[in-house]
């Protein structure tokens, strides 16, 4: 005796792929998030492939999985694929120290994040653009 399927919450024409606890400050990552939204995925993928910030790289293996996703659960073209969203969420904060002069102590907040992808199948004749989607 299981849980009950849930009803699809996508339509049928996207895919989603979710990744969390990052260990980046969600501000950090908003700004490679904001790079890709409205992109076509290969676009995307190659703005990430490029890109010098750190957590860009962890980015690109969630929309990697999300390309997979959209191909092998769904059956959509990867061609026709384009970020619809990709929204960054807060996680947990590791609270550290910082040992400082006189015996006190200064607050280190270590923060986590979490990253949703969504793609979405363009239709057969519509152009891809930024800011479409």
């Amino acid at each position: 005796m299981g849980k009950p399927a849930h009803p699809r919450r996508l339509a049928d024409n996207e895919a989603q792929a979710v990744v969390r606890n990052l260990r980046v400050s969600p501000r950090k990552l908003n700004l490679v998030a904001e790079m890709i939204r409205g992109l076509p995925a290969s676009e995307a993928r190659a703005a990430l492939t490029f890109s010098k910030r750190r957590i860009a790289h962890a980015v690109r293996k969630a929309l990697d999985s999300a390309i997979a996703n959209a191909e092998n659960n769904h059956g959509l073209d990867v061609d026709r694929l384009t970020v619809r969203e990709a929204t960054v969420g807060r996680s947990v904060v590791m609270k550290r120290f910082h040992a400082r002069g006189r015996g006190r102590a200064a607050r280190v907040e270590k923060w986590f994040s979490h990253l949703t992808i969504v793609l979405r199948e363009r239709p057969q004749g519509e152009a891809a653009a930024k800011g479409r989607g």
